[in-house]
């Protein structure tokens, strides 16, 4: 787990922590990049904080919500993963399913498909996150 120097190997929550902050980035680049074509467009402002389930714009918004919501749950398992030096398989199989299903929750409402599916994704998430949450503190 440690390298030579004292620091800490990258590890499977480690990188799974890289993919959700590199996925918030792409998230809030294409969120600005939105509203600045919309207000090209001649859309004003007041747009962005609309509440419209039809509109890309609201939809990127929400997810990059969502995503600023959920990193902080995920950073705190993965501080509990690293500093108690737990790793594994179990670890590694669960970090990859919660990043998955954090990436496809979000795809899913960036497209606008059925919200149920969201529930499910979110669903496994938490499964995920909790079972992390146990391995890491017993």
């Amino acid at each position: 787990m440690y390298s030579v120097m004292g620091t800490v190997n990258m590890t499977f929550p480690l990188w799974g922590l890289v993919i959700f902050i590199v996925w918030t980035i792409a998230v809030v680049v294409s969120l600005i990049v939105v509203r600045i074509r919309h207000l090209s467009a001649g859309g004003s402002v007041k747009d962005f904080a609309t509440p419209n389930d039809e509109s890309l714009l609201w939809r990127l918004y929400r997810v990059q919500a969502n995503l600023v919501e959920n990193l902080p749950l995920y950073l705190g398992v993965v501080f509990l993963l690293t500093v108690r030096g737990v790793f594994g398989t179990a670890v590694d199989s669960l970090v990859v399913a919660y990043i998955g299903f954090r990436l496809a929750h979000s795809l899913i409402h960036i497209a606008g498909l059925n919200p149920l599916y969201r529930v499910f994704c979110l669903g496994i998430q938490f499964v995920c996150l909790v079972a992390l949450i146990v391995l890491a503190v017993f």
